[in-house]
């Protein structure tokens, strides 16, 4: 049976008076409408599991999971019931809480190559707070980070970006880029910068790129010969590749390592994580000047704390990862079948890790095109597949699956149209979605 295409109508008056309150109409660029075909970003009201409801009650299988914070599905019930509990005791205290306690020894016994933890609300935070221990420890100024999409809203990173409006050059200079997988793009920045490198900060893995063998401890024995601090960027990957990330997946330990995302199912929590002779500069056990760290009003509220440790429960007595990747693999296989049946498998491909999919969208010429993405992204939300990407949680069942790939096989006629015509021209309402972080509004200004 067709199902009726999806009314977005209240979604995009909501949209309008978002933007009339909230700069970009969200509070997260990712999340924003330019990432979404015009008159088709829905505005959400509830999910659970796998599933999103709209604000004109449209029905979606979602991807993307809350920017891959959820893993274990919307109003996982044991998280809930956790969290519901726990409010009745009060949220946040003068002093620590016992729950500081149970955490961060849950924490540690999680992510085994770390010796101290310290909790925060905000990923971008943790990894600021990891470099300014680098710098401290090491009385050196500069910061390598691999070529991946992000690793903070913070100056010292943003910067490095097309939207670095505002910060100041010498604060861009500072930052320098290396190449993931390229152990002598690290040395020669090394060379070229003798005893100022504190730190290298890279992800262990990507949804895209696995650490070729030997990659990741050439780089710890490179960091440790230079005396620069190895940090392992794991919001995305930790408790998706495992409970305890990709370095536990890899067995390379770095010095420090930032978490966040799938830490709280969806709650609001992040981390910073490493060895005890860097934490300790932000403690009282050194007599070192003291590096003021992660400070946080809110950072060890007991709500957070309580969503962290259901989450640990979960892992420990399920296996969300391996249900993951199940999810993954028959998505992935699905899709992919569908679409080289139509022979389009040159323009359209599902790809990546199979907890962290995403789909690549490529245009007459074989290239990356917004255009393309954008038609494909209108095709999956008229066919109740809602997503940037094909990022899955636990949650999403064989039915959840199926219905995804039906709804490519649905989208490719049109696709097809459109590679066969040259241009998404007379099949696109509207204009192209944009990359998130760009120098302008346009090609989506309001």
């Amino acid at each position: 049976m067709e199902r009726p295409a999806p009314d977005f109508t209240r979604s995009t008056a909501l949209a309008d008076r978002l933007h009339a309150m909230v700069p970009g109409g969200a509070h997260t660029y990712a999340r924003g409408d330019d990432q979404y075909p015009e008159g088709m970003a829905p505005i959400i009201e509830r999910g659970r599991g796998a599933r999103v409801w709209d604000a004109d009650g449209n029905e979606f299988v979602e991807y993307g999971m809350g920017l891959r914070a959820v893993t274990l599905g919307h109003a996982y019930a044991p998280v809930v019931d956790a969290v519901r509990n726990v409010l009745e005791r009060g949220v946040s205290f003068t002093r620590p809480s016992t729950l500081e306690v149970d955490a961060a020894e849950d924490f540690l016994a999680t992510v085994t190559g770390a010796d101290m933890v310290k909790f925060a609300k905000n990923g971008s935070d943790a990894t600021t707070a990891a470099l300014k221990l680098a710098r401290a420890a090491t009385g050196r100024d500069l910061v390598a980070v691999a070529d991946q999409p992000f690793f903070s809203t913070d100056d010292w990173f943003i910067g490095t970006t097309g939207m670095h409006a505002g910060i100041p050059a010498a604060t861009r200079d500072a930052t320098l880029r290396f190449t993931f997988n390229d152990i002598d793009s690290v040395r020669a920045l090394f060379a070229a910068h003798p005893g100022r490198i504190a730190a290298v900060f890279t992800e262990a893995a990507t949804g895209m790129v696995a650490p070729e063998p030997g990659f990741l401890q050439a780089l710890r024995d490179l960091c440790t010969a230079e005396g620069a601090v190895l940090v392992f960027d794991e919001m995305i990957t930790g408790f998706r590749w495992a409970a305890g990330g990709a370095q536990e997946v890899h067995g390379v330990v770095p010095d420090l390592s930032t978490w966040g995302k799938a830490m709280g199912n969806g709650f609001p929590i992040a981390a910073l994580a490493g060895k005890r002779e860097l934490m300790e500069l932000g403690g009282l056990a050194t007599d070192e000047g003291r590096v003021f760290l992660l400070s946080t009003t809110n950072g060890p509220e007991t709500v957070g704390l309580t969503a962290f440790r259901a989450v640990v429960r979960a892992y420990r007595t399920e296996d969300p990862v391996a249900a993951m990747r199940h999810a993954g693999e028959r998505l992935a296989a699905g899709a992919n079948q569908a679409i080289e049946a139509e022979g389009l498998q040159d323009h359209l491909l599902v790809a990546g890790h199979p907890n962290c999919l995403v789909f690549l969208t490529r245009g007459p010429d074989g290239l990356p095109s917004q255009e393309f993405r954008t038609l494909f992204l209108a095709e999956l939300l008229r066919g109740g597949v809602l997503g940037q990407s094909f990022v899955v949680s636990a949650a999403h069942t064989d039915a959840d699956v199926d219905r995804t790939v039906q709804a490519v096989a649905d989208a490719i006629p049109t696709y097809r149209k459109a590679i066969e015509h040259g241009s998404t021209d007379g099949l696109l309402v509207g204009r192209p979605v944009a990359p998130a972080l760009r120098t302008y509004a346009a090609p989506r200004r309001r």
